[in-house]
């Protein structure tokens, strides 16, 4: 038996108590987000009509390579960090590989994921500006619930645009948002204009991230006291989720273990921002290599098949403008599972750090996705979530090559949350009715032809 744990905890002090800014240290800093009408680049103040003000200046500082943590957030996450950096010995000794494979586990939580670490910090500031409440989108319904608890925990209100497949296929999870007391609708709906204008042009559409952040945009700005908040894409939601990787590193240098590969699943870019983001950092600053992998699924493939242009962040076309590998913002992914990947856009952050080629991207298909997935189930112990199984179907390929090369590199990868409200999922994979939808040429030229045409 090693001498390293299966289990690597941190003790209550340890937990972080300032984010960590991977753009102060970052030579080419993301590009500006800019106003749609004027092509102009926004500032902080620009924003306070549709985000919270502190998150306004937090998503513009590129500067600050730490922030520190309210006392009151610091607290909050006492309830659930630090989370545990597991060993996978089960696995490892199924794969036969010498690598060592460490995943660190972020679904011992309630809301089933990683994303409360960002929820309760926006219902924070919210709280803090005296707002009535917040609305918001989710796809999978992670993000939703996460941010339905934190608002439970402010008293502040909380509505939520569900992409209606996922509405659809996770009634459990969208009891579980309404038993925080959030009011869950499927987006495209009928109650706000751009979700009657996307219903007329896209007729019985499943809907898409896109499309729910264009209704909750919508609806924040036309309620008195309320704002938009977001679960991924943001750079502040990435600050927030620095804490997965400085837990991370602080495990992994408590034992004198350095990682070979980081893999993350991508979607918006929360999760593998979060986990990467003090690695890359020392990267940037010469201090270490890491080799570094993005994983996306083949239906909503924005990195490794998008383009790297500013792109509305929202279907409807309301959102201020980012430059990002995207898919074009009409873009309307095909009803996979991974529900909480189903975004036409990256990350700014993980998109320039891709670009300067300091991360590599991979898409898997989702079939493979789910047969990761169940070997993982079966000799770890965890349902894992689809979204989080991207990852381990690129760790478990990583630690293959180790076997046949004899390498015994340590692989590290982010499980963001678990899939116990995605059985439907599991069930189609295991009655055999599971397809893999990829989008064709002309799907993605179509759609990226839209883009905006700034020169």
């Amino acid at each position: 038996m090693s001498e390293i744990p299966y289990k690597i905890y941190l003790s209550e002090k340890e937990i972080p108590t300032a984010w960590y800014n991977v753009r102060a240290d970052m030579k080419n800093k993301p590009a500006p987000l800019l106003n749609p009408g004027t092509g102009e680049a926004l500032k902080a103040e620009d924003l306070y009509p549709i985000f919270c003000e502190e998150l306004s200046k937090q998503e513009m500082n590129v500067t600050d390579p730490w922030i520190d943590i309210p006392g009151e957030i610091v607290d909050f996450y006492k309830m659930y960090r630090p989370s545990p950096l597991v060993r996978a010995y089960c696995l490892e000794k199924e794969l036969g590989t010498p690598a060592h494979i460490y995943y660190k586990f972020e679904g011992n939580n309630t809301s089933g994921s990683h994303k409360l670490n960002s929820a309760i910090a926006q219902a924070y500031y919210a709280k803090k500006q005296g707002l009535k409440g917040v609305t918001t989108e989710t796809g999978a319904g992670q993000w939703g619930t996460a941010l339905s608890m934190a608002t439970a925990y402010f008293g502040l209100d909380c509505q939520v645009y569900m992409v209606k497949v996922s509405y659809e296929q996770k009634p459990f999870r969208r009891e579980v948002m309404r038993t925080y007391g959030a009011t869950v609708t499927p987006s495209p709906s009928m109650t706000t204009n751009v979700g009657r204008k996307i219903n007329e042009e896209f007729p019985g559409t499943d809907g898409s991230l896109g499309c729910a952040i264009s209704e909750a945009v919508e609806a924040a700005t036309s309620q008195e006291g309320y704002r938009y908040v977001l679960g991924s894409v943001l750079s502040q939601v990435l600050l927030h989720q620095s804490v997965i990787g400085l837990e991370a590193k602080a495990a992994l240098d408590k034992y004198g273990i350095k990682a070979d590969t980081i893999i993350g699943c991508a979607g918006g870019g929360s999760n593998l921002g979060g986990l990467i983001s003090p690695f890359v950092g020392e990267m940037l600053r010469g201090e270490a290599n890491y080799d570094i992998i993005a994983v996306e699924p083949a239906s909503c493939p924005s990195l490794t098949r998008g383009s790297y242009v500013y792109d509305f962040c929202d279907t409807g076309r309301v959102c201020p403008l980012a430059k990002m590998y995207t898919l074009g913002s009409s873009f309307m992914p095909a009803p996979n599972h991974a529900g909480g990947l189903r975004y036409h856009g990256m990350s700014s952050i993980v998109s320039q750090l891709y670009d300067d080629k300091l991360i590599r991207a991979t898409s898997v298909k989702q079939t493979d996705v789910f047969a990761a997935a169940e070997k993982f189930a079966r000799v770890e112990g965890i349902l894992p979530a689809p979204e989080s199984s991207h990852a381990i179907k690129v760790a478990i390929d990583e630690a293959l090559k180790c076997k046949e090369t004899g390498e015994a590199k340590n692989i590290v990868f982010g499980l963001t949350g678990t899939g116990y409200f995605d059985l439907v999922a599991y069930q189609k994979y295991n009655d055999g009715v599971m397809d893999d939808y990829i989008p064709t040429d002309d799907d993605i030229a179509k759609s990226l032809a839209q883009c905006p045409k700034l020169g």
